[in-house]
């Protein structure tokens, strides 16, 4: 990919970085406030505001969450045409629709009103009506707007800095990320706690505000000149991704880590209501999934350090045989009902948190080792090419976590507003924390397995290696 941003952006630089660079950064910072913001809690806007059953809003947010990760190589090639600054009008043109759509939605169609639940108001939503199958359209605008933003800011800052400036400028940018991320999350307490499940619907236009914003700032500030490009085409990718799907290896490593990250997106598939249902609705999952980048932020240049002198599938080992330990911590929550306080909160949020804590350890040796050990399992000269994929393990993941999700919150913690007897509700919800128990499974299987994985692997390779001796010459 070829481009001059750099060259011509060099016009109100600071701190050795181009105007541009700090654009991009700052308007990445409005993007994932606003996303994270939406998607925490968006399985309790699609079931709390439209009435679609834990199931539905599961298989609806999964697909959301793995289109995200699956469409950005195909965006970024069709942002290498359009340019950078087209496709960023673009893509937060298309995200500030959704969001405000996302709003508006709710309020344009025929509802069942608000009703009284407790001692708040809630959205009752559209349990009968087919009518919330229409935010299917508005998913996707979302989804394809939000594509774009992942592959045109990280060109951005790559382009926008030299050999010398790019590790700081990626620590500036990875920084910008979980400052959004942070307060995206963080803004959704003070809205339920004011207006209750309407907090849900607009919070939508704090999402819509972030990214209009966000939009002008592209519009008015974004002048980067771009005269030629070089990318590939779709044909090209389709055939790349072929590729990797037939390369065993990658695609068993791809397997083995979704167990990962099966269970780490159920911070928002299974963690938002659970605890709402289970620990009450004062409690603050925004707030608790926040824990785990800041136990990110605190720890992974520690833990990398630490492992620096093992390898990659060591690292990589580590975390995922903590990841059961995260899930089994969750579940005890459950198990301390004679409990009134641990550490001041609700014995359920309470132990959600130190098993989030947990998961972010996991995080810690997992994450930034796996690119490593994903690259060297690409031929020679391909690795950027099998690099673009490397997030088919999130897009599997999103779909196989969210969807289980769905039918184990059904199963084990159903939603108390479908029982007219409170009783009748506990006895239905009394194994809530065998969900936990399935995850900490998957966790457990996929460490095991990685094992396995390693040793097969290392087989391999020096059979290999003894062939090309034994070879003549």
């Amino acid at each position: 990919m070829n481009n001059n941003t750099h060259s011509t952006a060099g016009a109100g630089a600071t701190s050795g970085f181009p105007r541009i660079f700090w654009i991009a950064n700052g308007v990445e910072l409005l993007e994932r406030a606003a996303y994270y913001g939406v998607f925490i809690v968006i399985t309790l806007y699609l079931s709390r505001i439209l009435g679609f059953s834990d199931v539905e809003a599961a298989w609806l947010a999964g697909s959301f969450s793995a289109g995200l990760y699956f469409l950005p190589t195909f965006s970024g090639a069709l942002a290498d045409k359009i340019g950078f600054r087209g496709a960023l009008l673009l893509a937060f043109g298309l995200l500030t629709i959704g969001y405000a759509a996302l709003a508006v939605f709710p309020l344009l169609i025929e509802t069942q009103g608000l009703v009284e639940y407790g001692r708040e108001t809630v959205y009752h939503g559209l349990k009968e009506a087919d009518i919330r199958w229409a935010i299917v359209p508005i998913l996707i605008v979302i989804m394809i707007g939000g594509s774009f933003i992942k592959a045109v800011i990280t060109g951005t800052v790559a382009l926008s800095t030299t050999t010398e400036t790019r590790a700081k400028g990626f620590s500036i940018f990875y920084m910008m990320v979980n400052i959004g991320a942070f307060s995206g999350k963080t803004v959704v307490k003070p809205l339920r706690e004011s207006m209750g499940d309407l907090g849900l619907i607009n919070l939508n236009y704090f999402a819509a505000a972030m990214t209009l914003i966000a939009f002008f700032s592209i519009l008015l500030f974004f002048k980067s000149t771009e005269e030629s490009r070089s990318s590939k085409s779709m044909g090209e990718i389709w055939q790349a991704l072929v590729k990797v799907i037939c390369n065993a290896r990658l695609i068993m490593l791809i397997l083995i880590i979704t167990g990962f990250w099966m269970v780490q997106h159920q911070l928002y598939a299974t963690m938002p209501k659970y605890v709402l249902r289970m620990a009450g609705e004062g409690s603050s999952p925004s707030w608790y999934a926040n824990v785990n980048p800041l136990v990110v932020f605190l720890c992974v240049s520690l833990v990398t350090g630490m492992m620096a002198k093992r390898s990659a599938l060591s690292s990589m080992t580590v975390g995922m045989f903590i990841m059961p330990v995260s899930a089994l911590l969750m579940a005890s929550g459950n198990m301390f009902a004679g409990t009134d306080t641990i550490l001041g909160m609700h014995p359920i949020a309470a132990m959600m948190i130190i098993g989030i804590v947990f998961q972010g350890l996991a995080e810690c040796f997992i994450s930034p080792r796996f690119l490593e050990y994903f690259s060297l399992q690409a031929p020679k000269g391909e690795e950027g090419m099998y690099l673009g994929f490397s997030h088919l393990h999130s897009f599997i993941s999103s779909l196989l976590g969210f969807g289980l999700s769905g039918y184990l919150l059904e199963a084990y913690c159903p939603d108390p507003r479908l029982f007219s007897d409170h009783a009748a509700w506990v006895e239905a919800s009394s194994n809530a924390h065998y969900i936990w128990y399935v995850f900490a499974a998957i966790a457990s299987i996929s460490a095991l397995a990685l094992i396995v994985y390693g040793a097969v692997i290392k087989r391999l390779d020096a059979k290999k290696e003894t062939d090309a001796e034994l070879a003549p010459a």
